[in-house]
């Protein structure tokens, strides 16, 4: 995998943007001199390329407030003795026990040592430092400010190294069975580890330069995840043609920022898309090594995906060509799979099932009649009432079904359905005569909506019902023959009209020429 560099802007542009960007220093004191005096040996600091911006607050109650508007403060210098013997000591305490903000250096600054001994300090509050005034010259102060905020910078990038870690950590378990969630996570998670990496951030903790991962689909290129500026649909589409025409070209883009780099997500050495990143200061060979390896994990995760999705379309596709045997089989029933598909997705969202799972049962549910493939044509289309031995042929439906479906472990949902959607609640149901509460939510809600379509629609041997007589049934079987939660969830969504679609499309098939009915039925 090439790392690619682009050409560097002038010289001018870092200092122009690191002037937006500063390091923030609160200076806590109750003497005016000393908060003046400091100003004074601080003119013209810089670190990182970043300027300081002081803050003065005269007692620590102005400093709680100042603190809570400013949550990314890097370092603070805080006197002891102010409004009360021991001010300072309690903000330190505030400062990690309430606000919670382990990051920002404390510096205590004292005048009167006495009052607040160095070794006590040190070893019963959390601070960083401890500082006698008349020892802080304007280098020591220079050395202690910056060696406070090289701390700070390095904690924070530790940070952020954390959090981008425990994003990747936590899908991971999910790559496998990767879905668009799981992938999002694991990129938004990668990114925050670059970010971290090349000392880049949405924050003002370095600056709003930032970085963006992008793939190709067909002629577009979607953002997977994006930090800083880069979030913007401005900047991005400043940047993505020339990021794009490197990756497919090999040329170097011009007119990007100084420093930016594009690395290349590669898998079977085609391109898929791009990590782009625009670090505040030069990476070394090393940094660059590191992006190069997560970009490889990017591009895993890439192929993942893509496996994934061909693995899905298969299924489905395998689903769609044993629903269509079964409806090339019994034509009688019309397009009664699909609606059964429809039918069953809604009232499991309904039910509280996610959408993913409210998918995966409509597609378990096309299913449920595929054992009429072994059922001969004369009983599935008798136009009079079978007899006891005709209906005993008939329920090995369920049986053939489960057989058929046996032979893969993709396959169990459906198998399942197919073999025990005629089962009731109260056990008197076939093949084995079980309540069917002692089966999945899919297989009891495929009960239901299959009498339904059913009665609604046109068969051989009778005429549809209305719908409203249809619904009534439902309720009069409530608690014999089907589950109470599941049929009083069906007739809240027939009673809002959620229903009315799939219902007007048995009707409309039915209205057609019964001359018609196959060959429509069977295209």
């Amino acid at each position: 995998m090439k790392l690619v560099r682009t050409p560097a802007e002038p010289s001018a542009t870092p200092s122009t943007q690191s002037a937006r960007h500063t390091w923030k220093l609160l200076v806590v004191d109750d003497e005016p001199d000393i908060r003046e005096l400091t100003r004074f040996n601080l003119r013209g600091f810089r670190f990182a390329d970043r300027d300081l911006e002081i803050i003065e607050a005269a007692s620590a109650y102005e400093a709680r407030e100042v603190l809570k508007q400013h949550s990314d403060i890097a370092v603070a210098l805080v006197d002891v003795v102010m409004e009360t013997d021991d001010a300072g000591l309690r903000l330190v305490e505030f400062i990690r026990k309430e606000l919670k903000n382990p990051m920002v250096r404390l510096i205590i600054r004292t005048g009167q040592p006495g009052m607040a001994p160095e070794r006590q300090v040190i070893d019963h509050y959390d601070i960083d430092d401890y500082k006698d005034k008349t020892e802080l010259t304007a280098g020591r102060l220079y050395t202690t400010v910056r060696s406070a905020l090289k701390a700070y910078r390095d904690l924070r990038t530790i940070d952020l190294n954390r959090v981008g870690l425990s994003q990747v950590l936590d899908a991971a378990p999910d790559i496998y069975r990767i879905t668009n969630r799981s992938l999002d996570q694991f990129f938004q998670g990668v990114l925050t580890q670059i970010v971290g990496l090349c000392n880049l951030s949405d924050s003002s903790f370095i600056s709003t330069m930032g970085g963006v991962i992008a793939t190709f689909e067909d002629s577009d290129i979607t953002v997977q995840a994006s930090s800083g500026n880069l979030a913007s649909q401005e900047r991005f589409t400043e940047i993505r043609a020339q990021c794009a025409d490197t990756i497919r070209t090999g040329r170097l883009p011009e007119g990007l920022r100084k420093g930016a780099y594009v690395v290349p997500l590669l898998v079977q050495r085609k391109a898929l898309g791009f990590i782009y990143i625009e670090p505040t200061h030069e990476l070394n060979e090393a940094d660059r090594n590191l992006i190069t390896v997560v970009a490889q994990q990017c591009s895993s995760a890439l192929e993942n995906l893509r496996l994934h999705i061909d693995l899905s379309q298969s299924y489905d596709h395998m689903i769609d060509m044993l629903a269509t045997i079964a409806e090339f089989k019994d034509h009688t029933t019309g397009s009664h799979i699909q609606r059964i598909d429809q039918y069953t997705r809604l009232l499991a969202a309904e039910l509280g099932s996610s959408e993913d799972e409210a998918l995966l049962y409509g597609k378990a549910s096309r299913l449920h009649d595929v054992g009429k493939i072994g059922i001969s044509d004369a009983l599935l289309c008798k136009p009079g009432k079978l007899d006891a031995a005709e209906f005993a042929i008939i329920k090995t439906h369920t049986t053939m079904g489960g057989t058929i479906l046996a032979h893969d472990h993709f396959l169990e949902l459906a198998r399942e359905v197919a073999l025990h959607h005629h089962e009731r609640w109260d056990g008197k149901g076939y093949p084995d005569g079980r309540p069917s509460r002692e089966y999945q939510l899919v297989t009891r809600i495929v009960s239901v909506v299959d009498v339904f379509d059913a009665l609604v629609s046109h068969r051989p041997y009778k005429k549809p019902w209305t719908p409203q007589d249809a619904a009534l049934e439902i309720r009069n079987n409530s608690g014999t023959q089907f589950d109470p939660t599941i049929v009083t969830a069906f007739l809240k969504l027939f009673e809002a009209g959620a229903f009315d679609a799939i219902i007007q499309s048995a009707q409309r098939e039915d209205a057609l020429p019964e001359a018609l009915l196959p060959a429509i039925q069977g295209a």
